[in-house]
C-alpha cells in the first residue's frame, strides 16, 4: 500500500512539472542572444565529431584550430533580429537571420537562411523539440517554396550549446531531390575568449 502511495505522488508531481523539452519562441529567442551572442572560432580537427566532413573543404578547413572568427551571432535592429555570420570571408561564407513574428508579442520563432547554395530557406522554430543547448528549426514547407522542392537547401538547423555554452555544434542538414541529403555542414565552434 504504501509503494502504491508514494507511486501515485510521484505521478502527480511528474504531471505538475511543465515538459522540460518545450521552449516558447520569445524564451529561446531571449537565450540565443544571452548564450550566442559574440565571435566563435572554428574548433580544431580533433573536436569536429560527429561531421559528414564538410570542415574539410578547402575555404573551411584554414579556419580550423585557428583564431579566425568561424561564426559571428550579433544583436541588429535595436534587439529585433539575432544576425548569425557563419564562415566569413571564405566561398561557404552564409548568414541567417533569427528574429520573432512580432517582436513585442513574440508567438513564433522564425529564421532565413542565406545558403551557399543560392538560395533563402525559412525556417520554423521547433518548441517541441527544442530546450536550452538544443535549438531546432525546421523548414518552412508552408510558406518557404524551396523547403517543399527538389532543389538542394539547408531544411534543418540543429544549434547544440554545450561546455557551460562554451562549445557550439552548428547542424545544417540538407535535402536533395525532396530527401535527406547525405552530407551534411555540421561544424564545432569555441567561443573567443
Amino acid at each position: 500500500m504504501k509503494r502504491r502511495v508514494l507511486g501515485m505522488v510521484a505521478a502527480a508531481v511528474l504531471l505538475s512539472v511543465p515538459a522540460l523539452a518545450e521552449m516558447k519562441a520569445k524564451e529561446a529567442y531571449d537565450y540565443m542572444v544571452k548564450t550566442l551572442s559574440g565571435e566563435w572560432t572554428m574548433s580544431p580537427k580533433e573536436k569536429q565529431i560527429g561531421t559528414t566532413g564538410a570542415h574539410e573543404h578547402p575555404a573551411v578547413k584554414r579556419l580550423l584550430g585557428t583564431d579566425k572568427t568561424g561564426t559571428e551571432y550579433k544583436v541588429i535592429g535595436r534587439g529585433a533580429t539575432l544576425m548569425e555570420h557563419l564562415l566569413p570571408g571564405t566561398m561557404k561564407e552564409m548568414v541567417t537571420m533569427y528574429y520573432c513574428d512580432n517582436y513585442h508579442d513574440c508567438q513564433q520563432l522564425e529564421a532565413t537562411h542565406y545558403c551557399a547554395k543560392q538560395n533563402h530557406p525559412a525556417f520554423i522554430f521547433n518548441e517541441k523539440e527544442s530546450k536550452p543547448g538544443h535549438l531546432v528549426f525546421d523548414c518552412d514547407e508552408d510558406n518557404s517554396e524551396v523547403c517543399d522542392s527538389d532543389e538542394p537547401h539547408i531544411h534543418q538547423i540543429i544549434l547544440d550549446l554545450t561546455e557551460n555554452n562554451n562549445h557550439l555544434r552548428a547542424s545544417y542538414l540538407g535535402y536533395r531531390d525532396g530527401e535527406p541529403d547525405t552530407k551534411h555542414s555540421i561544424y564545432h565552434f569555441d567561443r573567443r575568449k
